[in-house]
Parts: structure tokens; sequence; C-alpha cells
């Protein structure tokens, strides 16, 4: 970095071109020899340039694997969830015995003994809920907030978030609406620290001790995996994850219901609830990807598709704050990646107002050619291989959908190929079938 210019001063671009440089020499990764290395710097260069809107040797690929890996080793996810030793094995499997690109290791096969320690309320997984062998999980929403409560997480989120949110979600945090305000600016703390004589509240926390004992046993896993798997030569694209504030607040806090009654019995709260959101949502995106060598974050999108709200109520609800997501990132040199589920093909014209060459956008269901017109002169587009194609055709269906793909979306750069949605079961030559059309058909 240009040592006279401190990190403030310089550009977003001058930011982001810092990042690509600590993302194609990951620190403390000592490669398992010189071909790895190459190969590695090949694969994420490839994907610089797509990003920049530029031509790299050929088209970069995310391989839609999802939890695919944990069927190939002979289990589920359930297995995988509750055993870190057979995680370890299936992904490190995976990596070794299939091309790719770039590696997405198991940071969302979320530990089943956790979730069960604490008493998470807001998914069914298998085993728990589910049938064993589902290979996915299930989110429960509902009003997990009123509409008169918006008040409180507005006034206070972090207070709000721990004593009324958690106890209502998470079991073991139920003794925590106990507490009294946590923001509470007194100079004699021995009335605070009062209350945590209270057995209920002990007992909370050494609930929450042990299950973060635990979850470290499941994060060393998770990082085994993924430090081999760069050592290797194959890159993250996991630098972050963030979403929508209208989709924070709609997913997790009000529910679908509720946000649509809220976005015309009390518009003016829910803007400010989410206008309020977007610091915490900037500095925790930025933390994720400071603790990471990439600068890509991952943004699943849930609300903002179509048949969902008219273009005018996307405009007037969901884009306002979630561009200002999008902004606060790239100002820091990162490169928000949101995942459009659904059908964005009516957003397209509202989503090009965006820096050239600062993001990716990763569509499940579009028009690519309408995307790449679209599109073309502002962001890099991924997708969109279908995941019934994925799961259910032959490898030569697969490898004709991504030609397709290839021809319509390649030319001139800023294109990734990759699924519609992941793969969890099916068969592993539908991968290879991508990996192999993007080598024949998306050579520069």
């Amino acid at each position: 970095m240009d040592t006279v210019k401190k990190w403030a001063d310089l550009s977003w671009e001058e930011k982001r071109e810092e990042r690509f440089k600590r993302w194609l020499s990951p620190s403390g990764v000592q490669f398992s020899g010189s071909e790895a290395e190459k190969l590695y710097k090949e694969r994420v260069t490839r994907f610089i340039k797509a990003i920049k809107l530029e031509e790299p040797d050929r088209v970069p690929v995310m391989l839609p694997a999802g939890n695919i890996p944990a069927y190939l080793a002979g289990g589920n996810l359930k297995t995988v969830m509750y055993d870190y030793d057979k995680l370890r094995y299936a992904w490190r499997k995976f990596f070794l015995e299939f091309d790719m690109d770039t590696f997405m290791g198991p940071g969302l096969v979320l530990p089943g003994k956790v979730l069960e320690a604490i008493d998470y309320k807001l998914e069914k997984w298998p085993g728990h809920g589910l049938p064993d062998d589902i290979e996915t999980y299930q989110f429960i929403e509902t009003e997990y907030i009123k509409a008169h409560e918006y008040d409180k997480l507005i006034k206070d989120p972090s207070d709000f978030w721990l004593r009324t949110f958690l106890p209502r979600t998470v079991g073991a945090f139920e003794a925590f609406k106990k507490l009294p305000q946590l923001t509470a600016f007194i100079s004699i703390p021995v009335f605070y620290i009062a209350h945590f004589a209270d057995p209920e509240i002990q007992a909370a926390f050494k609930t929450l001790m042990d299950a973060g004992t635990e979850t470290m046993k499941w994060m060393q896993a998770v990082r085994d995996v993924s430090h081999e798997a760069l050592k290797a030569g194959f890159p993250s694209l996991g630098g972050g994850f963030s979403g929508a504030p209208f989709d924070m607040i709609g997913d997790l806090l009000r529910g679908t219901q509720g946000i649509m009654i809220d976005m015309f019995q009390r518009p003016e709260k829910l803007h400010e609830a989410m206008e309020r959101l977007l610091p915490i949502a900037i500095d925790e995106a930025v933390s994720g990807a400071n603790a990471s060598d990439c600068p890509i974050v991952m943004m699943p999108l849930h609300k903002g598709t179509g048949g969902f709200m008219s273009n005018k109520q996307y405009e007037t609800f969901y884009w306002p704050t979630f561009k200002k997501l999008l902004m606060g990132m790239i100002d820091e040199g990162l490169v928000p990646m949101p995942f459009a589920e659904g059908n964005y093909e009516s957003r397209l014209e509202i989503i090009k107002d965006m820096p050239r060459s600062s993001m990716v956008w990763w569509f499940e269901h579009m028009d690519m050619a309408r995307a790449k017109g679209i599109l073309s002169d502002t962001a890099c587009i991924a997708g969109n291989v279908p995941v019934t194609a994925l799961c259910t055709g032959t490898p030569q269906e697969v490898k004709e959908r991504c030609r397709k793909l290839i021809e319509v979306c390649a030319p001139g750069g800023g294109y990734i190929l990759t699924g519609g949605a992941s793969m969890d079961r099916g068969n592993p030559d539908n991968l290879r079938a991508v990996m192999e059309a993007a080598k024949e058909f998306g050579v520069y």
C-alpha cells in the first residue's frame, strides 16, 4: 500500500486493489507446492478480471456444490452436522477429487450439537424437526417482534437483540430478558452486577459457555478444511456475509406478513428501522471480510424478488437502504455479491445504478441475455444453470446448458458460470460437466 496515503484517504478502487493483492497472496498460507501456488493465483486472477469486466483466460466457475460433499462421502447433512471428523473427511475428499476454480468450505454446515444445546428455535434441521435424510434446513418464520416494538429496536438495537429477540428465539437466552438495560450509564456498577446472582442467569451463562466450547471444535474443523484447500490451490469466495436491510427485518424480525403490512400501515417506522440497521450491517460485513483474505461478500436476497412487490415499492422500500449498504461495502474496497433468489428481471434497470465493475450479481431465475445487455457496463453477472438440470439431468444436458450460457454471457468478460442454486444430491458427473463446459467453450 502507498505508505503516504492512509486507508481512509484511498478511493474505493485503490482499497479494492489492496484487498485483491491480499487475496492473491493470502497470509499464513504455505502452498503444498509451486504448482498449487501457480494454480491458486491463476484462479484468483480469473475472478478478479471477471469482476473488473475484463476477459480472463477463460470463464471462471463457482461450482454449485452445496452440501453434496456429505452425500458423496457416504453420509448426509445430519451426519456432518453432528460429526466433525466426518465433516472434515467429506469436504477434504471433495476438493481432492474435483477440479474447480474456487472451494466453498463447510462454514454453513451448522453444528447440530450446539443448536440443540442452546435450544435454537429459528430453524428445523435433519434429525431435529426434519427427517434424517433431508439435505437442507427449514427456516421457521413468524413475527418475532411486534409492530409496537419498532421503537425499542430503533432506540438501542444491541440491547433489543440481547434482551428481547434472542430470549424469544434461542432458549439459552431466555433468562436474559430479566437483565436491566445494557447501556445503563451508571457510576456504581454493583447495582448492575447484582443481577448476575440470579440462578437462571447463571445457568444461562453456563449453557452458553459449554456451547461456546463445542462451537470452537466445529470452527476448528471448518478452518482445517478451508486451510487445506487453500494450500492445495483452491481460493475461497467467502469473504463475508450480509443481506438487504429489508430482508433483515422481514426475514428475521417481522416475518413476510408483518413487513408487508408495515409497508402500508407504518412505512415511516420501517424506513427508520432499516436506516438504523445500516451502519451495523456495514460494520459487520467489513469485519467479516477483514478476517478473511477474500473481499467478496455473499448476500442472499429474498423479499425483493419479482412477485413480492412492484417496482415502485422496490424503489421505495427495498432499494434505497440496500444500495446504501452496497455502497458502504464498496467504499471499503469490498465486492458485494448479491444472490438474487427468485426472478429479478423486473429489477434490472434499477440495480444497474451502481459504480462500474464494483460488484457481482448472481441470478437464480433470469433471462441472462437481458441481464447481460443491461448490466454489461455495470456489473459482473453470475448464474444460472438450473438446479433441476444439475440434479436430474445428464452430464451432456448440463454441458449444453452451460454452453448456451457461455455463448450469451461471456463475450467481453464479466461473467462467472455457476448454478441458479446449489446441488445437494445427484450425479457428481454433472458438476464435472460444468467445469468441462467452461474449459471447452469458455476460453477467450
